[in-house]
C-alpha cells in the first residue's frame, strides 16, 4: 500500500509540474530572469556571453539577449559571475555519507531518516541538486524530497545494495550465521542491504528493490575496504548470478551497478552485461580498454591518501591501500584510452568528510582540466543517470545543462571555475545563487 501512495502522489506531483512547466504566459505562478551571467553550459568548453536565461516553473523557458520579464518575475543581475548547471553525485550514500557507524549499529531507520534529512538539506547547499544513492535506505527519503517535505537534491535510489554472503557490505555479526530466509538481519528488513545467495534469491531482491522504487540495481561484485570478511582481491557473486540480476534490470529498461575495485572483479562485472563500475582502482589498462569496447562506465572517486576515508582499522587499512595506491594510474589511463568516467565522492560515515564534497570534485584538477571536471560532474553524469531509462522520476527534461527545456538546477558562481576549479571546493563563499527545479535556495545577490 505504501508504494502505491508513493506512485499515486509521484504521478500526481509529476502532472502538476508538468502543466506549471509548460505555462510560459504572464500567469507563470513562478518566473525568474538571470541577466549578464557568463554560461557554462555543462558540455562544452565555451562560456555563452550576453545572453540571458528565464526560468518559468520548474524549467529552462528560454535563453536569449535582452528578454524582456513577465513584472512579476524575479530579476537577477549576475554580471561578474558564470552561470552553470547543479552538480550531480553519481556515487553517494545518503544515509551513509554523515552517519556514524556508532549511529547506524545503535540506533533504527527512524533516526537514519533524520540524519538523513538534514545531510540532504547540506548537500543541496553544496551546489548538488542531483544525486545517484549507490546503496541504503534511500526511498522514503526520495520521496518526501520529492513532495517538498524536505530540502535536498533529486535522488536517484538504487536501494539496499545487494551483497552475497560474507560478501561487501555484509554487515551481519558472525553470531547470526547460519541463516535461513525466515531469519532476517535487522539490517536487511531496515533496508540497508539484502543477502541474496542463488539466482533466485538475487532476482527476487532485484525485484523487490524494483517495487520499492529503485532505478538501477547495486550488486556487490568484489572485496570492499569496510567491510570485515572480505580480502579486497576476492570475485563475489558467480557469473550466472550477476548475469540474472543485469537481465532482470534490462527486463525493467534500466541498468546494473556493481562495486567493484580488484581487476578480476572489474572484468567479471563486464562479462555479466554490468553498465556502470563503481571504483575500479586496480584496473589493468586492457581491462580499462574492455570499457570502451563495451560501452561501460567507470565511477571512480578520486581517492589519494587516508584524509578520504573514515576512521578504518588496521584490516581496512590494509585494503584501502590498494585503492589509493591505483588511482593516479587509472585515471591517466582512463582518460588517455576515452573511457566514460563518471564523478562521485563515496563519502562514508562522517559529516566532516560529507562538507568536502566540492573539495573532491576540485581534486580532480590532478589529472584533468576545470572544463573536464566540471563536465563530469554535470553533462557527463547526466548521460549515465539517463540510463535509467523511463524508470527515472524526471521525465520532463534533460539535468546536468543550462539549454532550453532542462530543469531550472543552477549555480551561479562569483568567479570562473572553468579558470579555477577550487571555487567549487568553497561553496558557501563562491556559490552566491543555488536552484533546484526553478526554486532559490541560496540567494547571496538580491
Amino acid at each position: 500500500m505504501r508504494h502505491l501512495a508513493s506512485l499515486l502522489c509521484t504521478a500526481a506531483t509529476l502532472t502538476a509540474t508538468s502543466a506549471i512547466a509548460q505555462d510560459t504566459g504572464s500567469d507563470t505562478p513562478n518566473a525568474v530572469l538571470i541577466r549578464g551571467a557568463s554560461i557554462f553550459t555543462g558540455c562544452s568548453p565555451d562560456l555563452v556571453e550576453g545572453q540571458d536565461v528565464y526560468i518559468a516553473g520548474n524549467m529552462i523557458s528560454r535563453i536569449g539577449a535582452d528578454l524582456e520579464p513577465p513584472e512579476f518575475a524575479t530579476v537577477i543581475d549576475a554580471d561578474g559571475h558564470v552561470l552553470m548547471p547543479g552538480l550531480i553525485d553519481a556515487h553517494w550514500h545518503g544515509v551513509f555519507a554523515t552517519a556514524t557507524i556508532g549511529q547506524l549499529m545503535t540506533t533504527n531507520e527512524g533516526y537514519w531518516n533524520l540524519l538523513t534529512s538534514v545531510a540532504q538539506r547540506d548537500t543541496l547547499y553544496r551546489g548538488f541538486t542531483t544525486v545517484r544513492d549507490t546503496a541504503g535506505p534511500m526511498f522514503d527519503i526520495a520521496r518526501a524530497t520529492n513532495e517538498g517535505l524536505i530540502e535536498g537534491p533529486r535522488v536517484f535510489p538504487s536501494g539496499p545494495a545487494i551483497s552475497q554472503t560474507s560478501g561487501h557490505m555484509d554487515f551481519r555479526m558472525t553470531r547470526e550465521v547460519p541463516s535461513t530466509p525466515d531469519k532476517l538481519s535487522s539490517f536487511e528488513t531496515s533496508d540497508m542491504f539484502y543477502i541474496a545467495d542463488g539466482v533466485p534469491e538475487v532476482l527476487k531482491r532485484v525485484r523487490e528493490n524494483l517495487m520499492q522504487g529503485a532505478t538501477q540495481i547495486k550488486l556487490m561484485a568484489g572485496g570492499g575496504v569496510t567491510s570485515s570478511y572480505d580480502p579486497i582481491h576476492t570475485m563475489q557473486y558467480t557469473k550466472a548470478e550477476l548475469a540474472a540480476a543485469v537481465e532482470q534490470a534490462a527486463n525493467w529498461g534500466t541498468y546494473i551497478l556493481t562495486h567493484a575495485i580488484n581487476d578480476e572483479a572489474v572484468n567479471h562485472s563486464i562479462d555479466a552485461g554490468v553498465k556502470s563500475i563503481e571504483h575500479g582502482h586496480m584496473a589493468t589498462r586492457e581491462t580499462l580498454q574492455r570499457f570502451v569496447e563495451n560501452d561501460v562506465w567507470l565511477s571512480m572517486q578520486p581517492f589519494l591518501d587516508d584524509q578520504d576515508a573514515p576512521a578504518l582499522n588496521d584490516f581496512q587499512k590494509a585494503k584501502y591501500k590498494f585503492v589509493t595506491d591505483g588511482t593516479d594510474f587509472v585515471y591517466k589511463t582512463a582518460k588517455e584510452l576515452g573511457v566514460k568516467i563518471a564523478f562521485g565522492t563515496d563519502t562514508l560515515f562522517s559529516a566532516d568528510l560529507a562538507k568536502r564534497q566540492g573539495a573532491q570534485l576540485a581534486k580532480l584538477q590532478n589529472w584533468f582540466t576545470p572544463y573536464e571536471a566540471l563536465k563530469m560532474a554535470t553533462c557527463d553524469n547526466a548521460q549515465l543517470l539517463a540510463l535509467s531509462g523511463k524508470l527515472t522520476p524526471y521525465p520532463m527534461g534533460p539535468l546536468g545543462v543550462v539549454e532550453e527545456g532542462a530543469y531550472a538546477d543552477l549555480i551561479l558562481v562569483d568567479g570562473n571555475p572553468l579558470e579555477d576549479l577550487d571555487l567549487v571546493g568553497d561553496p558557501d563563499t563562491n556559490f552566491d545563487l543555488i536552484m533546484k527545479d526553478g526554486v532559490i535556495y541560496k540567494n547571496a545577490l538580491n
